[in-house]
């Protein structure tokens, strides 16, 4: 059970990181200082691999404590908690319970990061079409582009 618990402080850590990190892309994302974005970016997938790493092992010393209570392999945190002793029994439900509580706040970022990366790419390419570019770009089946004609704008250049 140590070794379980120990795993799970781990990933527990690393997924209130992953939280900063998220946070800290939300604040690159809705500054428009978008030349830091991939750093973020970066950032998330590392802490992410590390996530997965952890979350083998954690399977793994699951399961170990699974067989020494008698229990089948891939348990979850609450099987387990209810067919331990004191003190295991309130440590792996605290786990639980702020694992819960660490995913719901990393999906609800993940939800807002989403939004401004989308809102970003449609500023994009307004912009983009104001300049001349067509909504209605497309291409044959061949690969040639087919775009209506271009259209005039008035810019204005005394800016």
């Amino acid at each position: 059970m140590d070794k379980l618990s120990q795993i799970l402080w781990r990933e527990r850590e690393l997924l209130e990181q992953l939280s900063y990190k998220l946070e800290v892309e939300r604040l690159v994302l809705a500054s428009a200082h978008t030349k830091w974005l991939v750093n973020a970016t970066r950032d998330i997938e590392a802490t992410l691999s590390e996530i997965r790493e952890t979350e083998v092992m954690r399977a793994i010393a699951a399961d170990e404590a699974a067989e020494a209570l008698g229990l089948l392999p891939n348990p979850s945190l609450v099987a387990l908690a209810e067919a331990s002793d004191e003190p295991w029994r309130v440590i792996l439900l605290d786990h639980r319970d702020t694992l819960v509580a660490i995913a719901r706040d990393i999906a609800e970022l993940s939800e807002q990061n989403r939004g401004l990366l989308t809102a970003g790419y449609r500023s994009a390419q307004e912009t983009l079409l104001a300049f001349g570019g067509s909504a209605s770009e497309s291409y044959t089946h061949d690969g040639t582009a087919v775009a209506e004609a271009p259209r005039r704008h008035l810019v204005d250049r005394s800016l």
